[in-house]
């Protein structure tokens, strides 16, 4: 049986939710499956050996909206021909509304990316009866995705969150990578900001991951290139509009004075953090520094962009050069480099500062 956490919202396992797509449910009219995509298909036979129907009505891809505008996907982990989920009419007589979509419980999956659209369907379900949350087990997928509605629904911290749907449930049991994932969420403001530094590190970290996994990683998953005209004259458009002289900050290539990075596209990191022979921290009163500027780095680390054709050839480690002049303005390296602070920074794409100037756009 489901555990009742909230008034119409459930949390289960898979067994649960057969029931209820075959029997149907007084209270559940919503559903939630979070189950890797082979426990999909299975669950698609099973319900089919059942004689449980479903008909298909939408499915949702990494970067379109509902109306198939194309967003800026490049700025989520997630590829852009990645299925999001299925949303679907199933169960007996058809009157279950059914989300599936693909996550796996495993310690490099990405949760994230995933979140918002299913927070939203929650409450969207709760509105208009009761809606069941449910994995293979009930223990850790749907407990993370519960765990992240009662936080930006009741805003709690994650332990918070935790504790109350313990209370519950007292099984759940979400794995470490998703206790991160979710800790992230907590210090975004329970939602989940792609222009924050937090979320570009774990983007950056979700691309070395599948590096490292073999994926051939091209273009379309980097950054837009910041010194096409079209984009200059976007952002100051932009800055027009908003009238934040901070956010139109560009580097030049210091060679030819073409645009190579702006501000948004940095990734900042924690000086000192990476290398103990380096006692920065210690001599600074263990201070942190969110800018690397307040602390003196030679380098800036930025986003993976459309400019870098080395990166896209598929190397390791390379220069990264000036996409007009072929000016060299630094290197990257999947592995990870280190800063001359100390920190240490996987994957990296360092460009330094000696060979670029400071302008606006």
């Amino acid at each position: 049986m489901p555990y009742l956490v909230r008034e119409n919202l459930f949390i289960g396992n898979i067994s649960d939710a057969a029931e209820i797509l075959e029997k149907g449910s007084s209270e559940i009219t919503h559903m939630l499956s979070a189950v890797s995509s082979s426990s999909i298909s299975f669950f698609t036979e099973w319900r089919s050996s059942l004689v449980i129907p479903a008909k298909e009505i939408q499915q949702e891809f990494a970067g379109f909206s509902k109306s198939g505008d194309e967003g800026c996907w490049w700025k989520s982990a997630l590829s852009p021909d990645k299925l999001v989920y299925n949303l679907e009419y199933a169960g007996k007589d058809l009157k279950v509304v059914r989300m599936a979509l693909a996550l796996k419980d495993t310690e490099d999956e990405n949760l994230l990316d995933y979140l918002e659209v299913c927070l939203d369907f929650i409450d969207e379900s709760r509105k208009q009866g009761g809606v069941l949350v449910h994995c293979f087990a009930g223990v850790s997928r749907s407990a993370a995705i519960v765990t992240a509605y009662l936080m930006r629904s009741e805003q709690l911290s994650l332990e918070a969150a935790l504790e109350s749907l313990r209370q519950s449930c007292e099984s759940v049991s979400p794995n470490d990578n998703f206790l991160e994932q979710l800790k992230m969420f907590e210090e975004m403001g329970f939602k989940v900001d792609r222009g924050s530094s937090k979320y570009k590190r774990f983007r950056l970290k979700m691309l070395g991951d599948s590096y490292n996994r073999g994926e051939r990683l091209d273009s379309s998953k980097f950054g837009v290139d910041p010194g096409m005209p079209q984009e200059i004259a976007s952002n100051k458009s932009q800055v027009s509009l908003d009238g934040d002289s901070n956010t139109n900050i560009a580097y030049r290539c210091k060679k030819c004075r073409r645009v190579v990075a702006l501000q948004e596209n940095i990734v900042y990191h924690v000086p000192g953090e990476g290398m103990t022979a380096f006692q920065w921290h210690k001599r600074n009163g263990g201070n942190c520094f969110n800018k690397p500027d307040d602390f003196g780095c030679t380098s800036i680390f930025v986003e993976p962009l459309k400019w870098m054709k080395t990166v896209e050839e598929g190397g390791i480690e390379g220069k990264l050069s000036c996409a007009h002049c072929d000016a060299r303005l630094g290197y990257f390296n999947w592995s990870g480099s280190q800063c001359n602070c100390g920190s240490w920074i996987t994957p990296a794409f360092q460009l330094h500062k000696s060979r670029m100037d400071l302008s606006t756009v």
